[in-house]
C-alpha cells in the first residue's frame, strides 16, 4: 500500500531523509519511531502530499506522490500531531467542511458524519463548538475527520501526545478499530508501549535513515529478554540479559539502585543508535 524507495529530503543543505526506503502492506498498522528531528513528520509530510523530496521516489496504493499529489491526498486521511480543527466550528461543522472538500454530496456527508461521531462518541456533541472540549475528544474528532472521505492509508503524526493514559487507551481502541475495518494506519510515537501493543511492524528512523524494521519481537530479540536499569555517573545506563537468573546475578555484583523489567523496543533503539526515543524519567529504581 506505501512504497518509499531512496527518499531524501534536504532542507539547506542539512539532510531530513537519507535515502530511506521502506514498504507498508495494505491493512498494516505501521509504526515510525525515532527522536524528535529524525525525520518522522517529513516522511508523512511527503507521501500526503504537502512536501516535494529532493530525490527519491514514493507511492500510495501504486499511485506516484510526486507526479499526482492530489491522487494521493483523495488516497489519504491526515491526522497531523497539532490540533488544526477550527474551534469557532462545532463538531459537525469540522467534519462537514472536510467532506466539502473532498466532493462528498450533502447527503454522504451527513451519513458519514453521524456515522463516525457515533463510533467515537461524539454523536451527542454534533452541534458544541470545538473549542469547548477536551484535548481528548479533540485528538478523537482529528481521526474522525481524517476518515471522513473514506481513505485507503490513515496517517496519524503522534496521535495521543499529551494526553492521560486513560484517554491514550481509548483512543488505542479506535485505531485498532480502524485497521480492523481495512484501513493501513501508518503512526508516529514517542510513547513505546504504544507501539508495542499496536504496531504489526516498527520502523526504526535515525539521522534520516532506515536503522530497523520488523515485527516488535523481531526487533527486540537481538537485545536480550531482561533489562538491568541503573544510574552510573548521575547518567541513566541499562544492562541486558537473556535469562533472569544472570540479572539478578548482575545485581548481586553492584552497589546502588536498580530496576529489573522487560525488553523493549526503546531498549531495541537504543541498543542501535545509542539515543533514546524520548528522555526517560528517573523513576522506578528500587534501591537494593
Amino acid at each position: 500500500m506505501i512504497r518509499v524507495e531512496k527518499l531524501v529530503k534536504s532542507y539547506q543543505g542539512v539532510l531530513a531523509l537519507d535515502a530511506l526506503s521502506l514498504t507498508v502492506e495494505k491493512g498494516e498498522l505501521f509504526a515510525f519511531l525515532g527522536p524528535n528531528g529524525a525525520g518522522k513528520t517529513t516522511t508523512i509530510r511527503i507521501l500526503n502530499g504537502l512536501s516535494t523530496p529532493t530525490s527519491g521516489r514514493a507511492f500510495i496504493d501504486s499511485v506516484d506522490v510526486s507526479e499526482n499529489p492530489l491522487g494521493v491526498k483523495r488516497l489519504c486521511g491526515l491526522a497531523a500531531q497539532h490540533i488544526n480543527l477550527d474551534g469557532d466550528l462545532t463538531v459537525a461543522e469540522n467534519m462537514d467542511v472536510h467532506g466539502r472538500l473532498y466532493g462528498l454530496s450533502r447527503k454522504d456527508r451527513r451519513t458519514r458524519c453521524d456515522e463516525l461521531l457515533a463510533e467515537i462518541d461524539l454523536a451527542d456533541r454534533a452541534d458544541a463548538r470545538v473549542n469547548t472540549l477536551s484535548g481528548g475528544l479533540k485528538r478523537r474528532l482529528m481521526i474522525a475527520r481524517a476518515l471522513m472521505h473514506r481513505p485507503r492509508v490513515l496517517f496519524l503524526d503522534e496521535p495521543t501526545v499529551g494526553l492521560d493514559p486513560a484517554i491514550r487507551r481509548r483512543l488505542w481502541g479506535l485505531i485498532k478499530k480502524v485497521r480492523r475495518d481495512g484501513v493501513t494506519v501508518f503512526m508516529t510515537t514517542h510513547y513505546i508501549e504504544e507501539a508495542e501493543f499496536l504496531a504489526d511492524r516498527v520502523a526504526f528512523v535515525h539521522h534520516g535513515k532506515l536503522a530497523a524494521l520488523g515485527t516488535p519481537t523481531e526487533i527486540t530479540r537481538g537485545v536480550g529478554r531482561w533489562a538491568v536499569d541503573f544510574y552510573r555517573d548521575a547518567e541513566l545506563q541499562s544492562a541486558y540479559f537473556d535469562a533472569r537468573d544472570d540479572a539478578d546475578e548482575f545485581i548481586a555484583h553492584q552497589r546502588g539502585e536498580f530496576s529489573v523489567r522487560r525488553v523493549n523496543l526503546e531498549d531495541a533503539f537504543l541498543d542501535l543508535t545509542g539515543q533514546r526515543t524520548e528522555d526517560r524519567r528517573q523513576n522506578g529504581l528500587r534501591p537494593l
